[in-house]
């Protein structure tokens, strides 16, 4: 240690950062076993064992609003997860380099816009009077459509406005491990006069597989984990009985309708979920592809 100090002085702070904001905050989740107020603090509210997961089981909607975070969670990984990885194939595959890095900046400018924006931008254009769909809709003799009011198309908005804001952003991973694939394959698959999608699948495919694996753990590890920011934001009173998920659940009731404890059993119901999910496909991964995370 003291001849290298200069290496743990720089991992120092980024760990004590985790320590105080990441592992601290766990003594947190006692508050979902207590019956928890402001005036006695967690040490001295009364315990109420598992009185708020009961709750939590018994609530009328919670199923509703599990069922909305599942669904919307996969179909985001189905259609989110893909879209990174065909977009750096096809980059890999562009040969001018101006035209490259044009298609790269606009794909990842977009990840770069804030939520607030983003949903902005969302409602300002599916807008039934002033939104650009709209006025096509006229222009074809249609009638418009009020996209945000329509509880069935919800999801698909989200999804899809998520794939064009990160999609950019997500493909920098695999481009990269693209980047480190031995030109000689290339070569040789072009001697042997192979066609470029079979370059691609024979290949580049098998290159990024390592890859691959890591990413769906981590994203299957988050699957309960959904943004609340930009649901929360999308929501209307219309659109409320599928865009109503876990995450602005508990913000409604945790911090608006101040019911700590109940909020933090579902909180830690969600963790407990996303924490089981990455075990078993850490797994199955390493059963089946000899790639994991551990």
């Amino acid at each position: 240690m003291k001849r290298h100090w200069q290496f743990y002085l720089l991992v120092a702070l980024p760990l004590l950062y985790i320590i105080i904001f990441k592992y601290v905050p766990m003594f947190g989740v006692v508050i979902a076993f207590k019956d928890y107020n402001l005036v006695e603090g967690i040490l001295g509210s009364p315990w109420a064992g598992f009185k708020y997961f009961q709750q939590l089981l018994d609530a009328p909607y919670f199923w509703d609003y599990l069922r909305n975070t599942l669904l919307i969670s996969l179909y985001g990984l189905l259609v989110g997860f893909p879209a990174p990885i065909i977009l750096a194939l096809a980059l890999n595959e562009i040969r001018n380099g101006v035209f490259k890095k044009s298609v790269q900046m606009v794909t990842y400018a977009p990840y770069f816009i804030s939520t607030v924006i983003i949903v902005s931008i969302l409602i300002v254009n599916l807008s039934p009077n002033v939104g650009l769909l709209s006025n096509i809709y006229r222009a074809l003799g249609l009638e418009p459509i009020d996209f945000l009011g329509k509880s069935e198309l919800f999801k698909s908005i989200y999804v899809w406005s998520d794939v064009w804001q990160n999609m950019g952003y997500g493909a920098i991973i695999y481009i990269a491990a693209l980047s480190g694939v031995n030109p000689e394959l290339y070569e040789a698959a072009k001697v042997d006069g192979a066609t470029r999608f079979q370059k691609i699948f024979n290949i580049d495919i098998p290159s990024l597989i390592p890859v691959i694996v890591i990413m769906l753990i981590l994203s299957l590890g988050q699957i309960m984990s959904l943004g609340f920011e930009k649901i929360y934001l999308m929501q209307n009173p219309l659109n409320q009985n599928t865009s109503e998920v876990i995450s602005t659940y508990v913000y409604k009731v945790g911090l608006l309708g101040a019911n700590f404890s109940f909020s933090t059993a579902i909180g830690l119901f969600n963790s407990v979920i996303n924490f089981t999910l990455l075990i078993i496909v850490n797994f199955v991964a390493k059963k089946i592809s000899s790639n994991s995370l551990w």
